[in-house]
């Protein structure tokens, strides 16, 4: 089946909820096709699967799961380059939160995050780069979270390392895939209005005495959150920016594509609260640190 040169394919990790559920809506919306692609896919909308009554042709499902070996994601990566001969835009999505006093979580915990929220981007990236490479072209997209900026929340320690593990992961790829001219976006919410967010629950496989009030203060603040629903970001309106800056259509048109998308108000204070911050330190020790130079 022929594409016009004005349709780009989307290969979303993590589809079945979230950012990932209203992207696919997003880009089918703008003429667009999707492979979808989630560890269960039980929860994807079948009028998805539909476009009057027929099977829409600009849709296609996977079951994934990013944290299986590289040889099973190499061969669903493969099966996704071959629905339509092509993908132009990865989209990884996939990731949850464990939320966890770190200690508590210890290692089991961390090397749990990181499965998903770290190791699950690099495989499914690596395993669609030589597809990009060869074509020298694509878009990269990485989910990241504003909380690699702001980790001094108990609880999100390990959630907040590995958001910031692929934002570092993000930069070092961009510039090592500037030259085949395929682009990488680090997005960086802060809290919208998912049905996922605070889906999680609590991680805490060995108690610690001494923690009990901190932890009970953190579950009572989860708690009460997610009761009030205070999130203040749309998430379709986020998607559908995603899809014009991708295209370059809409509010983005003239501007330069960014490495770094923060995304909401409350993500955007807290980046610039933390920037002020570091800067404030690198000030307060400047005088002393940079007396370190080696004197020949």
């Amino acid at each position: 089946m022929s594409i016009s040169i004005n349709e780009r394919v989307w290969f979303i990790t993590g589809a079945n909820s979230g950012f990932g559920l209203r992207l696919v809506s997003s880009a089918l919306s703008r003429g667009d096709r999707v492979i979808a692609s989630a560890r269960s896919l039980d929860k994807i909308p079948k009028e998805f699967s539909k476009l009057n009554g027929q099977q829409n042709p600009h849709f296609h499902l996977i079951q994934l799961d990013v944290t299986e070996c590289e040889e099973t994601i190499q061969q669903k990566v493969n099966e996704a380059i071959s629905v339509w001969g092509r993908v132009d835009v990865l989209v990884n999505n996939a990731g949850f939160a464990l939320f966890s006093l770190l200690e508590e979580a210890g290692a089991v915990g961390a090397m749990k995050q990181f499965a998903t929220n770290y190791f699950g981007v690099v495989n499914v990236t690596n395993a669609i780069l030589p597809h990009m490479r060869e074509r020298k072209s694509g878009s990269i997209i990485i989910m990241g979270s504003r909380s690699g900026w702001k980790a001094d929340i108990p609880h999100v320690g390990h959630y907040a390392a590995s958001k910031a593990a692929v934002h570092a992961y993000g930069e070092t790829l961009a510039v090592e895939l500037a030259s085949f001219s395929i682009r990488v976006l680090i997005v960086e919410p802060g809290l919208f209005r998912t049905e996922g967010i605070h889906a999680s629950g609590h991680y805490s496989p060995n108690p610690i005495a001494d923690y009990d009030s901190l932890r009970g203060q953190v579950l009572h603040r989860t708690e009460t959150l997610g009761k009030r629903r205070t999130e203040i970001g749309d998430p379709r309106k986020a998607m559908d920016l995603l899809v014009d800056i991708v295209r370059g259509e809409g509010r983005v048109v003239g501007k330069e594509w960014p490495l770094i998308l923060v995304l909401g108000e409350d993500a955007d204070k807290d980046v610039r609260a933390s920037c002020r911050r570091i800067e404030g330190l690198l000030d307060e020790w400047k005088e002393v640190t940079w007396d370190t130079r080696l004197v020949e």
